[in-house]
């Protein structure tokens, strides 16, 4: 997903300005408190941590992944895939519909009171600063590395409002 970048500038700059806004808003922390609540509030007796796992990871894969804007036809995919992780990390899993109710809830909305889309460069940089997210789930998936892919959401926001400012000076 990050490969389809029509600027990889853009891309750097977005994740960058996003990872930094994220954590100063502490993003990852509030949502791993929110797991970690509801795993207090309705653990039982399974594997401490997989609740608060389950959620943050389906959470983040189902708010940033690549069809996430583009229209509700992923949602087979998404039930699916919510399957896979219920297999393997428990019905916390579940708790992930609150946050995709909020982040799709949420694009709808403003798509409907905009009655705008984004164009196909703003798009690509959405998807592009995405992929990255996702690529940092994966890392933390296989215990590579651990990272604060919260903190990256606000990049998807940052992605295409600078390529569309860029997009205007004519630099795309």
């Amino acid at each position: 997903m990050a490969l389809k970048t029509h600027n990889p500038l853009i891309l750097l700059v977005s994740v960058l300005i996003g990872v930094l806004l994220g954590e100063l808003l502490r993003l990852d922390d509030g949502v791993r408190a929110i797991g970690s609540w509801a795993e207090r509030r309705m653990n039982r007796g399974g594997e401490a941590g997989r609740v608060s796992l389950a959620f943050i990871t389906t959470s983040l894969i189902f708010c940033v992944g690549p069809l996430t804007v583009l229209g509700s036809f992923k949602s087979t995919l998404d039930g699916v895939t919510a399957i896979v992780f219920a297999a393997t990390l428990g019905w916390g899993v579940i708790l992930s519909a609150v946050s995709v109710l909020v982040v799709q809830g949420s694009l709808t909305l403003v798509a409907f009171l905009v009655h705008a889309g984004l164009s196909d460069v703003e798009t690509a940089e959405l998807t592009a600063a995405g992929g990255i997210a996702v690529l940092g789930i994966a890392l933390g998936l296989l215990e590579l590395r651990q990272i604060k892919v919260a903190n990256f959401l606000p990049s998807l926001v940052v992605a295409p409002v600078l390529a569309a400012v860029v997009h205007a000076f004519g630099a795309v």
